[in-house]
């Protein structure tokens, strides 16, 4: 009887030390696993792309090209048959709930045991959402402006998308052109696009609609949703 293929799982993490704990995990949870790992939203797009065939990716929340949920949005925009998992030390509940109404298949803490890992990944790979039991019945999440906002930005093309990111972290557009090997004429044409599809007149406003998805400190956020 042939031996069972291992799961192949993307680990999106810019910590190598965490990313080398984290294989160990799944390997222990899964019982072997292929791993492609990744530690920058350039990467994350690359390898997203190269490997179709991931049974699941462990994103999280905090890497070099990533505003935010971003990297969730674009990977449920992009590659909407791969499951991801957000796993991240913030594990304050408004946050929890936020990274699932836009398309977390689980939410897993980093400190979290591998009995845990094991139990979040299994309901993953059987097609269901898993939470932390300790998130309970939360009655707020992301509001609908937001989620509208992800919606847009889940239209830009990936080009589009990293021209964005380059935008919210200040760059002009000389540096993104130099960045990305293109030129300004492109960077200028990709910008005419972003403000069409997220509804804006000008980067100011760019900016603003792309810290939409900002993970907020969790005092902040209980004080926005608290005024919804």
């Amino acid at each position: 009887m042939p031996a069972k293929a291992a799961h192949k799982v993307i680990v999106a993490d810019d910590h190598p030390l965490f990313r080398e704990a984290l294989g160990l995990a799944l390997d222990k949870a899964l019982g072997g696993v292929r791993l492609v790992e990744a530690s920058t939203m350039a990467e994350l797009e690359q390898v997203s792309r190269e490997h179709e065939d991931a049974d699941l990716t462990m994103l999280d929340l905090h890497m070099p090209g990533v505003h935010g949920f971003s990297a969730l949005v674009y990977l449920r925009a992009h590659h909407p048959g791969l499951p991801v998992c957000v796993i991240s030390a913030n594990d304050h509940p408004l946050v929890i709930q936020r990274a699932l109404d836009h398309g977390a298949a689980a939410f897993i803490h980093k400190s979290a045991p591998v009995s845990e890992i094991r139990e979040a990944l299994y309901a993953v790979l059987a097609g269901d959402i898993w939470q932390p039991s300790s998130l309970g019945s939360l009655e707020v999440g992301a509001p609908t402006d937001e989620l509208e906002v992800a919606e847009r930005i889940g239209e830009l093309t990936p080009q589009q998308f990293r021209v964005l990111m380059m935008v919210t972290e200040g760059l002009l557009n000389k540096q993104i052109a130099f960045e990305l090997e293109i030129s300004e004429a492109t960077v200028k044409a990709h910008m005419t696009a972003i403000f069409r599809k997220l509804n804006v007149n000008n980067r100011t406003q760019a900016v603003l609609v792309a810290q939409r998805l900002a993970v907020d400190a969790p005092e902040s956020g209980a004080r926005d949703f608290a005024g919804q």
